[in-house]
């Protein structure tokens, strides 16, 4: 029997957020899970040895192509993409059972999380509610599913170098009904942490911004390691 969802994981070099999910993630035949490593590093295999329900597709590294190819690579008639330091919902797959119910629905994400107690961290999950609800506008670490159909026929991920999840989520919410989750997908603040909390923020904001404008994602690519110096995009 084929899955009712495949979770298209994107990685590269990060070994402890891949096995932090897979361990929140008990094996399940309706579901399958897709890790798309986009790495040379194969002592991450070990992480995938013991899970019947884990394929690894290795390929170039670049965040929509790896997605791309997870897809391809998977059989599951409903795709969640998921960052790798994201840990779903308990009751995750009713998000995707009541998606699934409604036949006109052709896609959904979740409410946004960070896995930290600190006043700032409710702070950024109201903003991104209030960007959510007024622009209709989740980001990847939201975790977007899509029915397989639909996502064939959007022609996937624009495979650009930065804002894939931006340019697909709004191509998605222009085709078709959408139905959000409000259980929470808890995302790893680690990157606000480093960076500063609104700094981080405030620098993506702008990021997406000056995409919107129509600034090319390959000079953004270049800008997003700014606040954290970190030398160019990573994932998650």
């Amino acid at each position: 029997m084929l899955p009712i969802v495949s979770l298209i994981v994107p990685v590269l070099n990060d070994r402890t957020a891949v096995a932090h999910l897979l361990d929140s993630l008990p094996v399940d035949p309706a579901r399958e899970i897709v890790v798309v490593d986009g790495g040379r590093n194969s002592g991450e295999d070990e992480v995938y040895a013991e899970r019947p329900d884990v394929r690894l597709v290795r390929t170039r590294a670049g965040r929509a192509y790896q997605m791309n190819a997870g897809a391809a690579a998977s059989e599951g008639r409903w795709l969640l993409f998921l960052h790798a330091d994201s840990v779903l919902p308990a009751n995750w797959m009713t998000a995707v059972s009541n998606a699934d119910a409604d036949r006109m629905c052709i896609g959904g994400w979740f409410r946004f999380e960070l896995d930290d107690t600190a006043w700032q961290a409710r702070v950024i999950e109201r903003l991104v509610a209030w960007r959510v609800a007024l622009l209709a506008l989740p980001y990847g670490d939201q975790g977007i599913f899509v029915r397989r159909e639909a996502f064939v026929r959007l022609g996937g991920f624009r495979e650009i170098a930065i804002m894939e999840d931006v340019e697909f989520v709004r191509r998605l919410i222009r085709s078709g009904p959408t139905l959000p989750s409000d259980q929470g997908l808890v995302t790893s603040a680690r990157r606000w942490r480093r960076n500063g909390w609104f700094r981080r923020s405030a620098w993506n904001t702008c990021l997406v911004s000056l995409y919107l404008l129509g600034l090319p994602p390959q000079r953004l690519a270049r800008w997003y390691g700014a606040p954290g110096r970190d030398g160019g995009p990573q994932y998650p």
